[in-house]
């Protein structure tokens, strides 16, 4: 029998008896406390194999990577700052940071813009329902699929060649020479188009967002606008606009947090090469490309660090948003 049918049966059969067994053990476990106090004991119980899990595999290897930062090449040699100074002192890794600020601003803009601009005007036709699925779809795909996808989009083929590249195939039927578009490293051309494959799997997710947020204004609101004689303009502006500002905040930060993450995309359709690195690409690279894991610890961080405020403001504004409800 093949092994990995012993490892499905074992994931699909015993993973459920286990959660199954745990919570009748501590089911039984709680009728030796007193009843007044189970109320306050069981949360915790349920709570237990959750937290365990979350210090296992992210709190411990957190500090274990936050600790390895401050080491070099060999586990266990300290070198203080040595490698948080060569990131801000190396031309590779501040190629990195830079496009990672690129994906931050320029993601941020096209998905919650396109995101934006959808939720309204779908907002008025009838097929809306059938126009959201379909810009929806592409966030159901892998980033390393959509990475493949694109890849064929923006295959490149020497002039003379047959273009089997989408937007190469188009540019030669207009009679212009093929473009290499992922070489492009003036102006980071090719790091935007790496960008614009994100939105393109992102801009369904603002979309549903704020068309949510769109449909819990209220209608009498809006129509008592356009009595007084606001046009569609002014009543987006004045009106729509401002009451979709802290949804818009909400989604901004989660696609600022996707933006930092970014790496999937960058691998698959370049590799890091041709100046597209960002910071997780380049952390990859020196942990298992060079074994300078204490160097790729310090990228790890330093993204660590540039993630932990953002999710802070996020988190904020939901308890605002719970506190107002």
């Amino acid at each position: 029998m093949d092994p990995r049918l012993g490892t499905a049966v074992l994931v699909v059969v015993g993973i459920p008896a286990v959660i199954v067994g745990y919570i009748y053990a501590t089911e039984v476990a709680l009728r030796a406390v007193a009843e007044r106090s189970r109320g306050r004991i069981r949360p915790w119980l349920w709570l237990l194999p959750a937290l365990l899990f979350l210090i296992v595999f992210l709190v411990w290897p957190t500090i274990l990577t936050i600790l390895r930062s401050f080491q070099g090449t060999i586990a266990g040699n300290w070198v203080g700052l040595a490698n948080f100074a060569w990131f801000f002192g190396n031309a590779d890794a501040l190629i990195s940071v830079r496009n990672s600020a690129l994906w931050v601003v320029f993601l941020t803009l096209i998905t919650v813009g396109l995101g934006l601009l959808i939720a309204v005007l779908v907002d008025r036709v009838r097929y809306e329902t059938i126009a959201k699925s379909i810009i929806f779809v592409p966030l159901a795909i892998s980033m390393t699929a959509a990475g493949v996808i694109w890849r064929f989009m923006f295959e490149y083929q020497s002039p003379g060649l047959p273009q089997t590249g989408t937007l190469d195939a188009i540019v030669t039927f207009f009679g212009f020479k093929p473009i290499s578009w992922l070489q492009l490293d003036t102006l980071a051309l090719n790091t935007i188009f790496l960008i614009i494959v994100m939105a393109w799997m992102w801009t369904g997710f603002a979309m549903v967002i704020l068309s949510a947020a769109l449909k819990g204004i209220s209608p009498e609101l809006l129509e008592a606008a356009r009595v007084d004689g606001a046009t569609e303009t002014q009543v987006f502006r004045r009106i729509v606009f401002p009451l979709l500002l802290p949804t818009i905040a909400v989604v901004s930060t989660t696609i600022v947090i996707t933006a930092l993450k970014a790496f999937d995309i960058v691998w698959v359709m370049t590799g890091g090469n041709f100046g597209t690195d960002v910071v997780a690409s380049q952390m990859i690279k020196e942990s298992f490309r060079f074994n300078e894991f204490g160097r790729g610890s310090a990228l790890a961080v330093v993204l660590l660090i540039a993630i932990i405020p953002i999710m802070l403001v996020n988190i904020n504004r939901f308890r605002a948003q719970e506190a107002i409800r």
